[in-house]
Order: C-alpha cells, then structure tokens, then sequence
C-alpha cells in the first residue's frame, strides 16, 4: 500500500460531508448534467469516482454497460461497491490502480468519465493520461468531463482562485496531493483532437461540466 493511497483512504468516509459543506449540490449537479448521453453506451471507463455516487447512477442509466471503475484507494472503491445491487456489481470491474500507471485495452471503450479527477494531476501527467487512454477508445466514443475553472476576470475569478487555492492546501495537507493548480485540461483534450459537443458552467463559470467528441467519432 502506498503512502498516496493510504492518505486517499482517509478521506473515504467524510468525502461527501466535506463536499456539501463546501459546495451544497453543485458538484453533484455537474456531474450528473450530461450522464443521461452514456443510455446507449456498452462499455465504459470511469476514473476517480471517489464514493460512488456517479457510478451508481451511470449503473441505472446504462443498464447493459460494462464499466470499469478505477481508483487509487481501496476504501472509496469499496464505498462505490457498497452502492450497488448484486446484478449491478457482476458488471462493474473494480480496479485499483494509479490511472497515470495503468494499463487501458485498446478499442474498448465507447465513453470516459473524469469528474473531479484531473485537477489532481499537473499538465504534464494530464497530457500523458489522455496519450493513453485515447488507444482504448473506440470510433464515436465520448469523454464527459466535469471540473473547476477559473473565470477570466472580475470578482468570479477572484473568488474561484481563492477556492481553488483552498482546495489544494487541504488536499496537499491530508493526501499529500502534488499539483498546486488547476491544469488545462479542457485545452488538452482540445489539443488532443478532441471536440466539445456540450459544455455546461455552473457559478458564472466557477464549474463547468463538458461533453467531448473523440478523434473520429459521429456527432
């Protein structure tokens, strides 16, 4: 067990406390905006859920998807699993692992979810994790993204940068998290090949939750 992953542990149980007491039901909101696009869907990777809110929705939605759920801490993917019915977990595949180590089954997956996740990696990890899922991912698959942001001007920006730095002391205080800033994910994926066919903000900008489009695949 790693000293990350026990650290990530620890915040298992109070994670949905801590993030209602923070933000109400944004967060919850914004992840849930765009789910309704994976009914279809048949196989479908989901990175850093955390407690499993997202996981056990995506289960209702899409009831013939396989997904696979991966998370560094065991205690959050055992959270996630306790959400769930019998007939749910016999198709959910449980991993733990560092998704920037990970190994990702090439032209597999029709839709990735990140919500909440990247902004715990710096650019360069970003940028490496999306080299290697993109191979795993099958024409006309989608990346449903959902995440901080920093305004561009005024008094919204100032208040999110103030948050966002808030965030990243206390993450890097109980989960010895190294990135210090939000990275430009959105750009990343952009440059990547990716498109946006939806986006959603949230606060004036604050949250944003985003569908992307995969090299190649069918609007």
């Amino acid at each position: 067990m790693t000293s990350r992953e026990k650290t990530f542990d620890r915040l298992a149980r109070p994670y949905r406390l801590l993030e209602w007491a923070a933000f109400g039901s944004l967060l919850e909101r914004a992840r849930f905006k765009h789910l309704d696009r994976l009914r279809d869907h048949r196989r479908i990777l989901l990175l850093g859920d955390g407690d499993g809110r997202v996981l056990a929705r995506v289960c209702s939605l899409a009831p013939q998807a396989q997904i696979d759920s991966l998370d560094v801490s065991t205690a959050m993917l055992a959270k996630a699993s306790a959400r769930l019915s019998p007939a749910d977990k016999c198709r959910v595949h449980f991993r733990h692992a560092d998704a920037l180590k990970a190994d990702y089954p090439a032209d597999t997956y029709d839709a990735v979810i990140t919500f909440f996740f990247l902004d715990c990696f710096t650019n360069d990890q970003v940028a490496t994790l999306i080299r290697r899922i993109c191979p795993s991912l099958r024409t006309g698959a989608i990346w449903l993204f959902a995440d901080f942001a920093e305004p561009a001007q005024g008094w919204v920006r100032l208040r999110a940068k103030a948050w966002v730095g808030i965030m990243y002391a206390f993450f890097r205080w109980q989960t010895g998290l190294t990135a210090r800033q939000l990275p430009n994910s959105e750009e990343l994926l952009l440059q990547a090949g990716f498109e946006r066919s939806a986006e959603t903000t949230f606060q004036r900008g604050f949250v944003r939750s985003v569908v992307f489009n995969h090299p190649g695949s069918q609007t």
